[in-house]
């Protein structure tokens, strides 16, 4: 893990505890660095470099959005290297672009992930098969593709609010079941 890795690490474990200072601090210094990597991103991938302060708005909502899904015995890195490679893919395809995004993009600042846990896999998959099918198909989009509400009610065929629905009592019941184990 590497040192900025460990700083945002901490900085987000202190803005879940109630910190706007350090909040802020991790915002900008993720703006910061994610600027030069969409750029480069995007105009690699035929997309237009004016485009990528909305690319990194995009990402600061994003993990704004998303922050509980990142699990605080993890690196942080890879967590918000997943959301700024579908954010830059999601603002080409607005373009009609169709493109994909290599995660490696991502890496010149980022540190790398760790190895992947087949056990954790395992119990990820476990978890989710314990819920209905519709909370599992909208938790597995959204928590584990990186998938927005509005993304995911199109591909699922359902309205933004069940989706939102959805995907809390799925959290919920993930949270529940989790405290029993």
């Amino acid at each position: 893990m590497s040192d900025r890795d460990r700083e945002w690490a901490a900085l987000m474990r202190q803005a879940r505890g109630g910190d706007r200072a350090a909040y802020d601090r991790l915002l900008r210094e993720i703006a910061q660095a994610m600027r030069p990597l969409v750029r480069r991103g995007l105009v690699r991938h035929g997309g237009n470099a004016s485009d990528t302060e909305d690319v990194v708005q995009d990402i600061l909502i994003a993990v704004h959005l998303k922050q509980h899904t990142w699990d605080e015995n993890r690196p942080f890195a890879p967590w918000l290297s997943a959301l700024a490679r579908y954010k830059t893919i999601d603002a080409l395809r607005r373009r009609g672009r169709r493109a994909e995004v290599p995660i490696e993009d991502f890496n010149d600042t980022l540190a790398a992930p760790p190895a992947e846990d087949p056990l954790a896999a395992r119990d990820v998959t476990r978890s989710l098969e314990k819920l209905p099918e519709r909370q599992r198909a909208v938790v597995r989009t959204i928590a584990v593709e990186g998938a927005s509400i509005a993304q995911t009610a199109e591909r699922l065929h359902m309205s933004e609010g069940a989706v939102r629905a959805a995907l809390h009592r799925g959290l919920a019941s993930l949270g529940r079941n989790g405290e029993r184990t």
